[in-house]
């Protein structure tokens, strides 16, 4: 057993790419051991079911050094303190409102609320939030939308995700205020259906060593 890593700083510096993974919590473990084990600590647990909060229990106390963090989720209120009470080290939103990021905020652990427009970007700001996740990257703009954004607002910080892939993650990653992005291919449903974790674990090191210089396509 397991206990909780320590509070990040900050969720956009625990690794390049960050991973999700489903809420079966008997199928959570295996792939969380497979991403730590290829260097990915980050990871997001969504939310859907009553099963995610044991997923996110078991993941903390069977995989040494995940660092793991619920996401698609929106209720505020006792979820956000049963998810923390379970181990989750950071939380992530899907959009936000006021009542929402008093929720995340009180909770005591670093939080993305999800922004998709300059300003949703803006809001945020001005309540003392600096870091969120832009979703979706790509549908939204991709790389060069956040390159648009990040002289006229140099403070906001960002987890792009949705619609990247190995090539243009790189891409992602050589602005200068984007910490992560999401990695939904490093986890390929038929590597997950399969349990080929040995797979998972050569995408996640792969996507662990990713640097600035991609190309999307």
């Amino acid at each position: 057993m397991t206990s909780p890593s320590p509070l990040p700083a900050s969720v956009l510096d625990l690794a390049p790419v960050v991973p999700v993974v489903v809420e079966d919590a008997g199928d959570a473990v295996p792939p969380a051991r497979a991403l730590v084990a290829g260097g990915l600590s980050a990871i997001e647990v969504t939310v859907r079911t009553p099963a995610a909060v044991e997923a996110i229990r078991r993941i903390v106390r069977e995989v040494p050094g995940a660092v793991v963090g619920p996401g698609g989720w929106s209720p505020p209120g006792g979820q956000v303190a049963e998810v923390v009470e379970a181990g989750a080290r950071f939380l992530v939103s899907p959009g936000w409102t006021d009542r929402l990021l008093e929720a995340m905020r009180a909770s005591g652990v670093p939080f993305l609320p999800e922004v998709s427009t300059t300003s949703e970007v803006v809001a945020p700001l001005e309540r003392g939030v600096r870091e969120t996740k832009f979703f979706p990257a790509q549908a939204g703009g991709g790389a060069a939308y956040l390159r648009s954004l990040a002289r006229p607002l140099p403070q906001a910080r960002f987890c792009p995700t949705g619609g990247i892939g190995p090539d243009c993650a790189p891409d992602f990653l050589a602005l200068p205020n984007v910490g992560c992005a999401g990695g939904s291919w490093v986890l390929p449903p038929d590597a997950v259906a399969g349990h080929d974790w040995g797979r998972v674990e050569a995408l996640a090191r792969a996507a662990a060593a990713l640097s600035a210089g991609g190309t999307c396509r």
